[in-house]
């Protein structure tokens, strides 16, 4: 059996950098993380995951699913939940 192919939103790569720009703002905020310029973005893309997941903000992705597209996407789903719907982001291109 295959990987199950994730179906990618449209403007996903957009909706995770305002993804992971919204939490490391709320991050910092709470005082619990100190992004630096020098953080790859897999690791900040990692951490936003594991800061949404003890929010309680997402629920935590199937076994064998905790890889980088999978948290990419599910980043991109929840601030797309997130934004007004008339969000440029939100629009099919």
């Amino acid at each position: 059996m295959g990987k199950k192919q994730i179906k990618k939103l449209p403007n996903e790569a957009e909706l995770v950098k305002e993804a992971l720009r919204v939490i490391m703002i709320y991050a910092e905020h709470k005082g619990v993380v100190k992004f630096e310029p020098t953080d790859s973005q897999k690791d900040k893309i990692a951490y936003a995951y594991r800061f949404l997941l003890h929010e309680k903000q997402i629920q935590p992705l199937a076994r064998g699913q905790e890889d980088q597209p999978h948290m990419r996407h599910k980043l991109a789903m929840w601030i797309s939940r997130k934004l007004p719907a008339d969000h440029p982001l939100l629009r099919d291109h």
